[in-house]
């Protein structure tokens, strides 16, 4: 019999991380042995989650959690330069990092590539983990090939500190990779009588973001074509649509050679 997977969650006080404290003590394939926070330190993870003591208690050290709880794999939901910081921290010390905080800059980013190559050990950064949301990137792949003019509006709650979100920049990445240099749309000489009214835009690609309460994540990617239209639409209205792609990530990111950007490296999508 397979032991379980050994993790430590980084943020385990946040919204986010309680809920992975829950999956994670819910799946036979895992096992929490620690958890960071520099909030609630010395209360137990499983009491702040919700779910009763686990034995677990909050420590302010990724270090030392790593040292006293010996995991095989970090699950970090904090914030970006913690992140960074965090995933550094974890590859030293031989512990694949699965990073679902968003907003890491691209030298952050490099550094865990080359460090994670170093060491030969897999790596994830996933904007984000919703397996629907994770199909929903590939189809608007697919559709610019044949329908290269698109906006993409984003939708969170108002506690949401990064706009725009990591999972609408990577749909305009994966939609920039697909489409050729041809299929731009030409710039129109608009007047703009509100700065921002168009939404930002990234290299051709507009990209609106709406922050409300009520909302938890949502993202449309709209197509245009002569005479007809296409949306594809994904929303998440909790934040257990994540978990099943957290636990997929954990099991599988150890299989990874270096660092992978997005859960699609761990799904069969033909």
């Amino acid at each position: 019999m397979t032991a379980p997977v050994r993790v430590v969650v980084a943020g385990a006080a946040g919204r986010m991380g309680r809920e992975v404290v829950r999956a994670v003590h819910g799946d036979d394939g895992c096992q929490l042995v620690a958890a960071v926070d520099v909030h609630h330190v010395g209360e137990d993870a499983g009491e702040l989650a919700g779910i009763g003591a686990l034995g677990v208690p909050i420590q302010a050290s990724l270090a030392e959690a790593i040292a006293t709880g010996r995991p095989e794999v970090l699950v970090d939901f904090t914030i970006a330069r913690a992140a960074a910081a965090n995933g550094e921290e974890a590859l030293r010390h031989g512990v694949s990092p699965v990073i679902g905080t968003t907003g890491l800059p691209s030298e952050a980013i490099e550094r865990l590539r080359a460090l994670a190559a170093e060491r030969r050990i897999g790596a994830l950064i996933a904007p984000n983990f919703s397996i629907g949301a994770v199909l929903m990137m590939q189809f608007a792949r697919q559709a610019a090939r044949y329908l290269p003019a698109v906006e993409i509006v984003e939708l969170h709650h108002d506690r949401k500190v990064d706009a725009p979100s990591g999972t609408a920049m990577r749909t305009a990445e994966l939609i920039l990779e697909a489409r050729s240099e041809r299929d731009a749309t030409a710039p129109v000489a608009e007047e703009i009588r509100l700065p921002g009214a168009r939404g930002g835009d990234f290299r051709g690609i507009r990209i609106h973001s709406v922050r409300l309460p009520g909302y938890v994540a949502h993202q449309e990617v709209l197509f245009g074509g002569p005479a007809q239209t296409l949306s594809i639409r994904h929303d998440s209205f909790d934040r257990t649509s994540f978990m099943p792609g957290v636990l997929l990530a954990i099991r599988r990111v150890r299989s990874l050679e270096g660092l992978a950007i997005g859960l699609e490296h761990l799904l069969d999508l033909g």
